[in-house]
């Protein structure tokens, strides 16, 4: 007898959706596919020198306890040293107690839903916005009310008319989830006057802020901006952010900091998943940081992908037609493309895909559905000339969906 299984999952299984990037990734890996697709880094940013010396030397020093189970909040000496950089890169004033190690980034947004969101629940975010964080929350049966962003992040007045909105139906919302640097889809940079303000804001409607910062290190050009939680003096933003962008994404190592409470029940939520983070790959990274390999790594990493960014531009002012608008990122890892509203990404998709050319539909980064004659490009993962050849490839596809339309709008006599 076949056993009915799905009679057997739970609600909330039932509410799990697939990734729209990663359904789409699994179409890039045709040969000869040029893909713009992927958030990933450059395997040539990976220091692999540096990570053998940093496990030469943490088998060295400390294979028993490297090799061995873990505490869940993370391994003391990476925590320590974390907390001191935080304070000196990033301003944010905080110690060992205030840092857990996470399995990743992606595992501090779960736990972030598993402690803060009830069924039914209401959080707020941006649009776009990055789309792992929405399904993490989106799994944990939570409703999500996007704000529009501006060129200077989150629109603040949309998001008090939004509040006031909910309010006055009695809905509250549990937390503002952002990226401030150089957004993942868009971007854009969150000005200094709009963290203020978000703080401000958060603490008339009592609510709280999750501090996405995966790319923060990663600036091209001008001066870092400060964190939100570097200015929170009440414990009001939980800090999250990634050994993925800045030393390689499969040691999956992520670390938050927040304030006391917050923690305590995270390490409780965490001790149920994975007991602990990889223990291995906390030593390294902790080596990594000792060591003082960080800091010129990460030079290394912006000269690369602000080169790449640099071509990416060039290509797109060269192949590409009027209507099309593009944001420029001053760091990070991506460009977000406006097309004319006559052109829908989605259907548009399989027509790249026969150029052998791959991007991210817009519309996956919308909660709430719309925005079609959007993309986004990645620029960190792909070497100079595949770049241009990308762009080129890209332009063509576009100027043959423009043209066709075109002949759509104006048929020939009689017909």
């Amino acid at each position: 007898m076949v056993v009915n299984i799905e009679r057997l999952f739970s609600k909330r299984a039932g509410r799990l959706r697939s990734s729209e990037i990663r359904e789409l990734l699994k179409l890039t890996q045709i040969p000869g596919m040029i893909s713009f697709a992927g958030g990933l880094p450059n395997p040539k940013a990976f220091p692999i020198h540096i990570i053998r010396e940093c496990i030469d030397t943490t088998l060295k020093n400390n294979p028993n306890d490297a090799l061995q189970y873990g505490t869940t909040e993370g391994v003391t000496q990476l925590r320590c040293a974390l907390a001191k950089r935080m304070k000196k890169v990033k301003d944010i004033n905080c110690e060992l107690h205030d840092v857990i190690v996470t399995s990743g980034a992606q595992q501090a947004l779960s736990l972030v839903a598993l402690c803060f969101l009830d069924p039914g629940d209401t959080y707020l975010t941006s649009a776009p916005a990055y789309l792992g964080a929405v399904q993490a929350f989106h799994a944990y049966e939570a409703n999500c009310e996007s704000i529009p962003i501006n060129s200077e992040g989150i629109d603040t007045d949309s998001l008090r008319r939004n509040i006031e909105r909910l309010r006055r139906t009695g809905v509250h919302p549990k937390f503002l989830y952002c990226v401030p640097n150089f957004q993942n889809p868009s971007g854009e940079t969150m000005s200094l006057h709009h963290r203020k303000e978000l703080l401000d804001i958060a603490s008339e409607y009592d609510f709280l802020i999750i501090e996405d910062d995966p790319y923060g290190e990663l600036v091209f050009e001008g001066e870092p901006i400060p964190p939100i939680k570097s200015f929170d003096k009440r414990g009001r933003v939980i800090y999250i952010s990634t050994f993925s962008k800045i030393l390689a994404p499969g040691f999956r190592l992520g670390w938050v900091v927040a304030s006391k409470e917050i923690l305590d029940k995270f390490i409780l939520a965490k001790q149920a998943t994975d007991l602990c983070t990889n223990t291995f790959s906390q030593y390294i990274a902790y080596e990594y940081i000792n060591g003082g390999f960080l800091d010129k790594q990460v030079k290394k990493i912006k000269a690369l992908y602000k080169k790449n960014r640099d071509v990416m531009i060039e290509e797109l002012d060269k192949n590409f037609p009027e209507g099309v608008t593009w944001t420029i990122p001053k760091g990070g890892m991506f460009i977000w493309l406006t097309l004319p509203k006559t052109i829908d990404t989605r259907l548009m998709f399989k027509k790249a895909m026969a150029k052998k050319i791959a991007y991210v539909i817009g519309e996956a980064f919308y909660p709430e559905g719309g925005n079609y004659n959007s993309m986004r490009l990645n620029f960190s993962y792909s070497d100079e000339k595949t770049i241009r050849e990308g762009v080129r490839r890209l332009a063509e596809v576009i100027k043959e969906e423009l043209n066709g339309f075109q002949r759509e709008s104006y048929p020939p006599n009689g017909v």
